[in-house]
Order: C-alpha cells, then structure tokens, then sequence
C-alpha cells in the first residue's frame, strides 16, 4: 500500500489577529495543532511566515516543508506545558559548555579556541553575567554555581515561543554561550554556526573534506539559522 498523504483542501490562507495573538485560518476556519490547541503565534511577522507555508501547499502537504508551522506546533504543544522542564534541560550546557573545553595539542587549534572562544566567554560574564572557565581536555569540572543560576534565570525568563527556537540554538551548537549570542547578534549567524563547528573545520583542513559530514553539517545550519529566524520574530 502507498503512503497516505493529507490534500490540500483549502483555497484561501489568512491571518485572524485575536487577543492572544495571531490564528491562521484556512477558508475562515481556524488550524489547530496535532494536540488540537487553536495554532495562535506571537506576531504578525510569525503569521505571515506560517501563512507562506500553507500557500505553498500544492496537491498533497509536505510537512517537512513547513518548518515554521512545525516550530509553533512545538511550542505550543510541548513547551508551553513543561516550560519550566525544558529550561532547565537547556541551562544545564552551561555546565559543559562547548565554548570550555579545550584541546590540549596541537598548538595551532589551541591558539585557533582561544581566538574564536574566549571573546565569546568574555562576553558572557559581562553581558549576561555568568563567568564560565575554560578547562584544558574533556573531563567534567563544575562551573561557578552562581554563574549557572544566572545563566537559568535568563533561559526561564524566555517565552515558549523565543524557548523552543532557543532549543535548536543550544542544542545544534552544542553551547549555551552561542545560543544567547545568537539571539543577541554577537556576530553573525553564520559566524556563530562557524565557531560551533571550529573543531570539525579544523579537522577537515587537515585530513579533507568529509562530504556525507558536511552534507549532515549544512542541514544542521539550515535548522541553526531557522531557530534564529524564529526567535526573532517572536
């Protein structure tokens, strides 16, 4: 038996503005996520995202094809009711930071992290107040528990909307440093997504290009740079 496949049965996509954000209508009649709640997004610049989406369709729905209607679906559906859950999922990079665990040879990749990384940490115990140390090596050493708790306040302070696109900035870096600069426009977001992989460039520089790891390294970017696009606009 072939695969099942939602048509499209619409003819008209539209945006509905109410009191607790914007809906998407489709001939007057109103989405709702996979969990049945109304799909209602934080802006209008969100709701024109999710309505291309939906005048896209053509005969039969993609839904991979639709990465913003997606996001909302997450956030409403699973951040909204464990937000606390998964702040706390996400603050915990900060005690194994990407950004804090160093190579201890060669030379050139160990000046190449201090370079790219420590302004990155400088920044953070300035801006965001949270000192975090680097180590040399891959064994666990605690950071400060107060730089922590700051860095757990900020993540809880984010609306489920802003966590769920923050979920994929943290988790597809590896950091919880870059997360909140990407959020915050330290560098651009290719740059971000660059010093996230700064150990896997430098090991291609020196044995060549993988391609199937760079294949699955620029679908992971696609996703990196769509969580930004998405806290942005809500």
């Amino acid at each position: 038996m072939s695969e099942w496949k939602a048509k499209r049965f619409w003819k008209a996509v539209d945006i509905a503005e109410v009191r607790e954000g914007f809906g998407i209508e489709l001939d007057g009649r109103p989405v709702k996520t996979p969990a049945k709640r109304a799909l209602l997004v934080p802006t209008r610049g969100f709701a024109q995202a999710v309505v291309a989406e939906w005048e896209a369709q053509e005969e039969l729905i993609d839904p991979q094809s639709m990465p913003f209607t997606r996001t909302a679906n997450a956030a409403l559906d699973k951040v909204a009711i464990q937000h606390a859950e998964v702040a706390d999922m996400l603050a915990a990079y900060g005690d194994s930071d990407l950004l804090c665990y160093r190579a201890e040879q060669p030379a050139e990749l160990v000046a190449r992290q201090s370079e790219r990384w420590d302004p990155l940490l400088a920044w953070a115990e300035q801006v965001l107040g949270a000192r975090l140390e680097a180590r040399a090596g891959v064994m666990h050493v605690p950071q400060d528990a107060q730089a922590l708790a700051a860095l757990t306040a900020r993540v809880h302070a984010l609306s489920d909307f802003q966590l769920a696109a923050f979920h994929d900035l943290v988790s597809l870096s590896g950091s919880l440093i870059l997360g909140f600069a990407a959020t915050q426009d330290v560098q651009t977001i290719q740059a971000l997504w660059d010093i996230s992989r700064l150990d896997e460039l430098w090991q291609a520089e020196q044995w060549g290009v993988d391609d199937e790891a760079e294949a699955a390294a620029a679908i992971k970017q696609a996703a990196f740079e769509h969580a930004k696009t998405v806290f942005d606009l809500s």
